[in-house]
């Protein structure tokens, strides 16, 4: 009894002498910034693509399957950890056990390969919104030439632009991280997401409205299960586009909804948040695909034509729309760039969080804006590659830098196409996946089930569904992920399996 006595005064000595750690401002505050940090360029950039190229309705079965079954669970699992420790994501691992720090510094190196391709991209939409909204008042500066990918292709290759609007990307999302929870990425996501919506539902109305636009809504929802017999998708890679895409969408495996977690109250819902959030992204993800998919077939673009398929497909259909395409290519890439912010910042919190948490822990004041800094100039250096290869260009395409495969002589299907796919293949291919895993096995096997439904009843609310959740954190989950993990692993390595390749 004197023993706990004398721990419990230690720790409360403890929170008096060090520096408090922020916290949500509002209930609402963290829907939007946990939502926004979902929804991003993985909703509007990646599930279109990711659909056009795989099958269409059978990719949005499978990835609705596995936001049920996986999202959710790990999601409220992340959210659960967090909030119990009150710490970021290598905090969190280290004070469950020394022996999982590893999966926590997994999460900060996972976040850092994301924003690497994750912010060169968000400055290519930046340079679209830019250059739509020059285009409203007669500015020449967007050097349009008719068709998309002509403009698309010579900007991969502009070295000094690249550089420019990627660097410009970096600082804002340095302003906005750096005012810190409530200051900065609250009152961000309580104006952009809400804006957000608006602009999109404008833009579904919009093209719904468009000749044609029909075709897209079939291609969407009515499944064509044909695709599993095609050589070139198969269902074990319709599998894992849906699988990847989950998880870079929900932005779960890394670790962010562990420190956005870490800054709930304990009177907050946390079965309830984890499912408002799922629901949001997935809803933005449906309404990014009915605003591409119509507008694709709409105006003769191809469904699956890859990463451009925002930017060259897109300016493409604008260039048809005659004199009101500029006001509405203006609105589309502002909500994208809101997106894009929305969730970059999260993962720049994810990193900064972590060099915050070390300074409190020795008793320290954070420098939060020098933390930001610090990260953000790491990302400008390895994320350089991105923004310089021209995506796969090379030199002799006009990009200054050469692609993994010349560079570091990789041969590998899925690592030596472009920077962008290195990065990629270390975040959403592997370490996303394998932290999902490890976190459901020490949720389901080591900590056990009844943790996360005790953390949930902080709020004094039932733990619904606990019988559910307990066989989700223990089997279905698990399998999944190590079915989804393989299936990444065998694509990515060019492996040919029979049945899934």
């Amino acid at each position: 009894m004197i023993g706990t006595i004398t721990t419990v005064c230690i720790e409360k000595e403890k929170m008096t002498m060090e520096p408090k750690r922020a916290q949500w401002g509002s209930k609402i505050g963290f829907i939007l910034a946990a939502a926004g940090s979902a929804v991003g360029l993985g909703n509007i950039w990646g599930f279109p693509y990711k659909m056009g190229k795989s099958g269409g309705a059978v990719f949005l079965l499978f990835y609705l399957v596995l936001v049920v079954l996986v999202g959710v669970t790990v999601m409220l699992g992340e959210l659960a950890l967090g909030r119990r420790s009150g710490k970021s994501g290598v905090s969190t691992y280290r004070a469950l056990s020394k022996k999982y720090t590893w999966l926590g510094y997994a999460g900060v190196l996972c976040g850092f390969c994301i924003m690497c391709f994750y912010f060169v991209l968000g400055g290519i939409v930046l340079r679209y919104t830019v250059g739509y909204f020059l285009s409203l008042f007669g500015g020449s500066t967007f050097a349009w030439s008719g068709q998309g990918t002509d403009f698309f292709g010579y900007f991969l290759t502009d070295t000094k632009s690249m550089i420019l609007f990627f660097v410009l990307y970096i600082l804002l999302n340095i302003i906005v991280v750096s005012g810190g929870v409530h200051g900065g990425i609250e009152k961000f996501c309580n104006i952009g997401m809400p804006a957000l919506f608006c602009l999109l539902v404008f833009i579904i109305v919009y093209i719904a409205c468009q000749p044609g636009a029909a075709e897209g809504y079939k291609f969407m929802f009515r499944p064509d299960f044909s695709v599993f017999s095609d050589p070139n998708v198969g269902f074990g890679r319709v599998l894992k586009n849906a699988a990847g895409q989950m998880f870079f969408s929900l932005s779960i495996g890394l670790g962010v909804m562990i420190t956005y977690g870490s800054y709930l109250g304990k009177q907050e819902h946390l079965q309830r948040n984890a499912f408002i959030v799922c629901g949001a992204d997935t809803l933005i993800a449906l309404m990014a695909g009915m605003a591409v998919m119509p507008a694709c077939s709409a105006f003769g673009v191809e469904y699956g034509a890859g990463p451009g398929l925002l930017f060259a497909s897109m300016q493409t259909v604008f260039s048809h729309m005659g004199s009101v395409g500029n006001l509405i290519g203006f609105l589309f890439y502002l909500l994208v760039l809101i997106a894009a912010l929305t969730s970059s910042i999260s993962m720049l919190e994810l990193c900064t969080a972590y060099a915050v948490d070390k300074q409190i822990e020795k008793g320290l004041t954070p420098k939060r804006a020098k933390h930001t800094s610090e990260v953000a100039a790491l990302v400008f250096i390895a994320g350089s590659l991105v923004a310089l290869d021209g995506l796969g260009a090379g030199v002799a395409g006009g990009a200054a830098v050469e692609t993994p495969a010349t560079l570091l002589g990789l041969s590998v299907r899925g690592w030596n196409d472009c920077w962008l796919d290195l990065y990629d293949m270390v975040a959403e291919g592997i370490l996303m996946p394998l932290g999902a895993l490890v976190m459901t096995i020490l949720i389901g096997w080591v900590l056990k089930p009844e943790v996360v439904q005790l953390e949930c009843e902080q709020s004094g609310v039932k733990y619904r569904a606990a019988g559910y959740f307990k066989v989700c954190f223990k089997f279905i989950v698990p399998v999944l992920l190590a079915f989804i993990l393989f299936c990444q692993l065998t694509d990515f390595f060019g492996l040919n399996i029979p049945g899934l390749s």
